[in-house]
C-alpha cells in the first residue's frame, strides 16, 4: 500500500510538471507590423496587452485585458488604428517563438481581418 501511494504521488508529481500552467505561447515582446510600426506586447495580472511605440500611432492600445484561454489569448476590447475609436473588436491572439498573428472580428465571426507581426530581436 505504501509503495502504491508513493509511485502515485510520484506519477502525479511528474505529470503536473509535464503539463504548462498555459498551453498559449508567451508572446511578449517587441513586434513590427507590415506598415512599420512596432508594438510592444506583454501580459500583466494574468491579461494581454499590445501598444503602438513607433509609428503614426504612437501609444494607441490595439489589445487592451486579453484572457489567456489555452492555445490563445481572446478578448472583446480589440482596436485598430485605421478604425473609428469608439470601435472595438471580439480579438485572438496567438504566437510562437517568432511571430504573433493578431485577429479581429466584428459582428460576431462575419467580417474578420488578421495581420500577423514579427518579433524585434
Amino acid at each position: 500500500m505504501k509503495k502504491t501511494l508513493v509511485a502515485l504521488c510520484a506519477a502525479s508529481v511528474a505529470f503536473g510538471l509535464s503539463v504548462p500552467a498555459s498551453a498559449a505561447a508567451d508572446p511578449t515582446g517587441a513586434y513590427k507590423r507590415k506598415n512599420g510600426d512596432t508594438v510592444r506586447v506583454w501580459v500583466t495580472e494574468g491579461k494581454l496587452y499590445c501598444r503602438i511605440t513607433e509609428g503614426k500611432k504612437k501609444n494607441f492600445e490595439m489589445c487592451h485585458g486579453m484572457t489567456d484561454s489555452g492555445e490563445a489569448w481572446t478578448g472583446k476590447k480589440m482596436k485598430h488604428p485605421g478604425m473609428p475609436g469608439f470601435m472595438s473588436f471580439n480579438g485572438t491572439v496567438t504566437s510562437d517563438a517568432s511571430s504573433i498573428k493578431i485577429k479581429g472580428c466584428a459582428m460576431g465571426k462575419s467580417m474578420c481581418d488578421a495581420e500577423t507581426w514579427t518579433k524585434v530581436k
